[in-house]
């Protein structure tokens, strides 16, 4: 495999400042996390269970909604579209988009939904347990009709659009297809993060960022080795129509595939790894942002790579660092 090569110094600042301000549509699942962080020093009479003595209480942006933080952490200017219920979760989560200075002024209210919410038990910085909140059930009706109309408006401006799908029912068919062929008529590159429910419904966009797990799943077959990986990127790419497809593989790094019959890879950056959690969110909103500023796919990928080293050595959803990313590339 042939290491893909930094843009360079130059390249890079001149992405960078390309892409300052640049308006990024952000549709899809808004998650809220909540952490529970304390100490465990005795296991419970009541079950074989610890009992873990909360310390403090914090919360983070989950799902589209930490894509949107990413972008608004490179220097983009995120428009974040999802849907949350009428509870103290939505209360919470939009406290927190404005603590971060993020417009939620696109989030459509389903009274029949509760907000999206993860709350995650960790002593001794080890996740214990994880507790969901959350509506599986697909939008319909004038609530998949206002997220639609809201999605097509914000093509109005956007320079590149997210899909943060992570199968919590606000991508449905009916936002997704007038989305996308609205989309690709402007010429406004679109972003995916795909979960398998509509893998395949995602044709002709600018990029699909699968795992490895992702990738085998959808396409029914186990990515073992470089052939496997090499025939899962030819086929996605092939099914889909879309300009690239980056296949992130953990301490392997990502493998990105283009039109051109191209196969680049970028090496794992990241020394020690601490939590995954957001990596996904990461790459794919890293990667708009240098479309957005003008990129290539390979710079992109480059950028994306980096950047996902940097969070993953990060306990809890975490942000990537742009003047790190500038410093990398001078190296």
């Amino acid at each position: 495999m042939s290491e893909a090569h930094s843009p360079g110094p130059d390249r890079a600042r001149a992405l960078h400042d390309a892409w300052q301000g640049r308006p990024v549509a952000v549709i899809g699942d808004v998650m809220l996390d909540r952490y529970l962080w304390g100490r465990v020093s005795r296991i419970s009479p009541e079950a074989p269970v610890p009992v873990v003595e909360v310390e403090r209480e914090s919360f983070r942006l989950g799902g589209a909604a930490n894509v949107a933080h990413n972008v608004a952490a490179l220097g983009a200017s995120p428009r974040l579209l999802g849907v949350v219920g009428e509870d103290a979760g939505a209360e919470r989560f939009r406290t927190r988009l404005d603590e971060l200075g993020i417009d939620g002024a696109h989030l459509r209210v389903d009274p029949a939904r509760p907000t999206s919410q993860k709350t995650r038990i960790v002593a001794q910085s080890q996740h214990l347990v994880r507790v969901d909140e959350e509506s599986r059930d697909e939008l319909a009706g004038t609530v998949e009709t206002a997220v639609r109309d809201a999605a097509l408006a914000l093509l109005d401006e956007a320079a590149a659009v997210i899909l943060s799908d992570y199968g919590k029912g606000v991508i449905t068919r009916g936002v997704l297809d007038p989305l996308l062929a609205e989309a690709n008529r402007r010429g406004v590159p679109v972003c995916v993060d795909p979960k398998d429910l509509h893998f395949f419904a995602y044709r002709g966009v600018a990029v699909v960022t699968p795992n490895q797990h992702e990738a085998a799943e959808v396409l029914g077959y186990k990515l073992r080795d470089d052939a496997a990986v090499d025939r899962a990127g030819a086929e996605i790419l092939e099914r889909l129509g879309s300009d690239a497809v980056l296949v992130t593989r953990g301490e392997h790094g990502m493998s990105l595939f283009t039109r051109d019959g191209a196969r680049r890879d970028f090496a794992a950056t990241a020394r020690d790894v601490y939590d995954v959690t957001g990596a996904g969110d990461t790459v794919t909103s890293t990667y708009a942002v240098v479309l957005a500023g003008g990129g290539e796919a390979a710079e992109a990928a480059w950028m994306a790579n980096r950047a996902a080293g940097q969070v993953v050595q990060e306990v809890g959803t975490a942000v990537p660092d742009p003047a790190r990313l500038l410093a990398e590339a001078g190296q």
